[in-house]
């Protein structure tokens, strides 16, 4: 499953963020802002109409993020809060 198909309000756990090609800038800046393996990722918002942007949050900290960019991370279901 990729974060551009997280649904609203849901977290997700980041696997892996995706290169295009080799020395792929806009993954190295995906990875820089926190979308690391393991990180916890949640969807706060679409744009109008579901559209872009989509609004992540990592942490305290929001994002957000076109859904061509969106769709290079990579993302397990969170597990379940006990």
């Amino acid at each position: 499953m990729y974060l551009a198909g997280v649904a609203m309000g849901s977290e997700a756990v980041v696997e892996q963020v995706e290169d295009a090609h080799p020395d792929d800038l806009v993954a190295r800046r995906l990875r820089d802002l926190g979308f690391v393996p393991g990180e916890i990722v949640r969807l706060v918002a679409r744009g109008p109409l579901g559209g872009d942007p989509l609004l992540f949050q990592i942490g305290c900290t929001r994002f957000a993020l076109r859904r061509a960019e969106a769709a290079r991370v990579r993302v397990l279901p969170a597990p379940e809060a006990a």
